[in-house]
């Protein structure tokens, strides 16, 4: 039986590029595709796909890594390969934590796309490079790794939010904003809302 693949991806371009790509690979067929994050859950519960290629952004609504915590939480479900552009922390970790098998971008070569689909279908972990390398730095330094809700906060400093306003976004108190802003200084060694940004952008552990 074919591997048989879901391209999730709200341009039409990007999901035809895939198709032209995959198509010719022996072994793999495209048997739907999904403009919306939605519709990928839903066609994904039918039970006939084996691998989800993911994007991460959507115009409106659900996101891939919303999406993928949904297709995942069912019984039997087909594996997640997501395909993106982005590969911060702030996009990786939370699409990984959803239950993504895999994690590749969009400048991928055709044969390591189509190498990813099959281990992702054979229920193995598939990385792009540099996300494989981010992964391993935590691992090995994880005195500059940030937690996920200190991405969060920090993401929306970076976005000009004053604590305030970020505490109301994330439904925490400012004092919790600012604790969170204090662990984030000493880990990324700086003393400013500036100079963390700047930090965690030059990282790769937000986008900007």
């Amino acid at each position: 039986m074919p591997i048989r693949l879901l391209l999730a991806d709200d341009h039409p371009v990007v999901r035809a590029g895939l198709r032209a790509v995959l198509e010719t690979e022996e072994g793999i067929t495209v048997a739907a595709e999904a403009a919306t994050a939605e519709e990928a859950v839903e066609r994904a519960g039918l039970g006939d796909i084996d691998v989800v290629l993911m994007d991460l952004r959507f115009g409106k609504g659900m996101n891939g890594a919303r999406a993928t915590a949904a297709i995942t939480a069912r019984p039997g479900p087909p594996r997640v390969l997501i395909v993106t552009t982005y590969d911060t922390d702030a996009d990786t970790l939370p699409a990984i934590e959803a239950g993504a098998t895999g994690y590749l971008l969009k400048d991928a070569p055709p044969e390591e796309l189509a190498a990813a689909v099959r281990t992702a279908a054979a229920g193995r972990t598939a990385l792009a490079p540099t996300v494989a390398d981010r992964l391993m730095t935590r691992l090995r330094e994880p005195h500059t790794s940030l937690t996920r809700r200190e991405t969060e906060v920090l993401s929306l400093v970076a976005e000009g939010l004053s604590n305030q306003h970020v505490g109301e976004r994330l439904h925490l108190t400012e004092g919790t904003v600012k604790s969170h802003l204090a662990r984030v200084y000493a880990k990324l060694d700086v003393d400013s809302r500036t100079a963390a940004v700047a930090a965690a952008t030059a990282l790769g552990l937000i986008r900007r």
